[in-house]
């Protein structure tokens, strides 16, 4: 009897500790921060992108929650490059966040990433990102790319989706 009420405490314990918060902005984006005066012979390009934070599981009402990993990607060797906006929206086409709202500069070859957590869902099924950026005449646009993923005990998964070009 006291073993069961034992195991009866330390799962009420387990179960009601407090969940991390979610942290969304790990980069500074403000470090990145960009002048553009002066940039008037650069293109103007807009690039949709899908990601999923949570996926169905066996039924409509089960959902696998994912980690998903947004890459932003100067792919020219020569120029750099300029994000404009982040805009992040869940399923039913409604914001839920900019993560950027001012130009930031991307080096030539650089890489940098937005980070949706495990535990931030609020994506759903259909979340999705609209960038805008800038690039000078004759550099490849940007490259976006997100990479989902989640183990579950033994097993695990991973998925990749591409941007693409809307304007």
């Amino acid at each position: 009897m006291k073993y069961t009420l034992l195991l009866i405490a330390i799962l009420t314990i387990a179960c009601h500790q407090e969940q991390k918060p979610i942290r969304i902005d790990v980069e500074n984006w403000s470090k990145r921060a960009a002048n553009m005066a002066g940039s008037d012979s650069l293109l103007h390009g807009k690039t949709y992108l899908s990601v999923y934070s949570e996926m169905h599981s066996a039924t409509l009402e089960r959902k696998y929650s994912l980690v998903s990993m947004v890459s932003m990607r100067n792919i020219s060797e020569t120029d750099t490059l300029y994000l404009l906006r982040a805009d992040y929206y869940n399923t039913e086409g409604s914001k839920i966040r900019t993560y950027f709202d001012f130009p930031i500069f991307v080096l030539p070859m650089e890489t940098i990433e937005i980070i949706i957590e495990y535990a931030d869902n609020e994506g759903g099924t259909g979340s999705n990102f609209l960038f805008e950026w800038e690039t000078p005449v004759n550099c490849p646009e940007p490259f976006f790319e997100a990479v989902m993923s989640s183990r579950q005990g033994t097993q695990g998964m991973a998925f990749v989706t591409h941007g693409r070009r809307v304007k």
